[in-house]
C-alpha cells in the first residue's frame, strides 16, 4: 500500500521545490491522528538572519515571520489528511498570504508488528511566486521512527518535486529530516533536529549550494491534548538562512467520540519513570 501511494504520486503529477521556505520546520513522526479527532497546530518561524535581498523576483527572508496554519483530521486508525495555510510577514508589509498544501498521509496497521514506526506523507500544494520559485510542488515523505527506552529517533527522507516554477526540469530533490531527541523527564524532552536539502537525485549540488539546518530543541509534553515544541536553528552554508527561531504550539480535539484520543503508542518501550 504505501509502495502504491509513492508510484501513483511519481507518475500522477508530471513536473522541485526545495523545502517550504521555513513555513513549516518539522521532522514528522509516524503516529497518524486518531478517527473523529482534529489536530491544529500554529507553525511560527522567525528568521533572525537571512537572505536580504529579492532574489529571481522571490521576497527576502531576513526578519521575515513565517506562519502556517495546519489542520489535520484522522481517517481510520491508519490515515488521516491535513490542510496548510502559509503566511509571511516582514516590516511594512504586514500579514502576506503565500499559499496552501494538502497532505494525505497513511501509516502501517498495528497488525503488521513491524519493529519500527513506517508512514508515508504525500503533500501536494501551491505558493505564491513572490515566495517561492516554484509555485506548484509536490513532497513524497517516508517517514521511519522508534523509540528506545529515553531515546528516540526519525527519519524522513523527503523527496521534492516541482512541476511549475524554476526547478520544474530539475526531478526529484532529497531532502532528509532526522530527529534525535532524549526524554530528561516525562514532560520534557531535548534533542537535535537536522532539516537539509542537498539537490537532485544523481547529480547533488555542490555543498556550497546545499542547505542544511540544524535545531536544538524541545519537546513540552505537557498534557495528550497539547504538542509544544520550539528550536532555535542554525544554517552553516550559504544557500542556508543562518539563524532562525521557531516554534510549533498544537491542540487536539475530539469529536463526538469520547475524550481526545493519545497518539497511538503501542509500538514504543514504556515511557520513563
Amino acid at each position: 500500500m504505501l509502495v502504491g501511494w509513492s508510484v501513483l504520486a511519481v507518475f500522477c503529477f508530471p513536473a522541485v521545490a526545495r523545502s517550504q521556505d521555513n513555513y513549516e520546520i518539522q521532522v514528522y513522526g509516524s503516529e497518524t491522528v486518531a478517527p473523529f479527532n482534529t489536530m491544529v497546530e500554529l507553525h511560527s518561524n522567525y528568521t533572525i538572519e537571512g537572505r536580504k535581498q529579492v532574489v529571481d523576483g522571490v521576497e527576502p527572508t531576513n526578519h521575515a515571520l513565517h506562519e502556517t496554519v495546519e489542520i489535520t483530521q484522522g481517517l481510520t486508525p491508519w490515515s488521516e489528511v491535513g490542510f496548510y495555510i502559509f503566511t509571511s510577514s516582514r516590516s511594512g508589509q504586514g500579514v502576506q498570504w503565500v499559499g496552501d498544501h494538502i497532505r494525505p498521509r497513511v501509516r502501517a496497521p498495528e497488525g503488521w508488528h513491524l519493529p519500527v514506526g513506517l508512514s508515508l506523507s504525500t503533500e501536494f500544494g501551491y505558493q505564491r511566486a513572490a515566495y517561492s520559485e516554484d509555485t506548484w510542488t509536490l513532497e513524497l515523505r517516508p517517514i521511519v521512527d522508534k523509540q528506545i527506552g529515553r531515546w528516540y529517533f526519525s527519519v524522513n527522507p523527503t523527496f521534492d518535486r516541482s512541476f511549475h516554477g524554476a526547478s520544474e526540469k530539475t526531478g526529484f530533490v532529497f531532502s532528509p529530516n532526522v530527529k534525535v531527541s532524549y526524554d530528561f523527564t516525562k514532560k520534557i524532552t531535548g534533542g537535535l533536529e537536522y532539516y537539509g536539502s542537498v539537490g537532485p537525485l544523481g547529480k547533488f549540488d555542490a555543498v556550497h549550494d546545499q542547505q542544511h539546518q540544524f535545531f536544538p530543541a524541545i519537546d513540552l509534553n505537557l498534557s495528550p491534548k497539547w504538542e509544544i515544541n520550539f528550536g532555535i536553528g542554525v544554517g552553516p552554508t550559504a544557500a542556508t538562512d543562518r539563524l532562525i527561531f521557531k516554534t510549533i504550539v498544537g491542540r487536539r480535539f475530539s469529536w463526538g467520540r469520547g475524550r481526545v484520543a493519545e497518539p497511538d503508542s503501542s509500538w514504543k518501550a514504556p515511557p520513563p519513570k
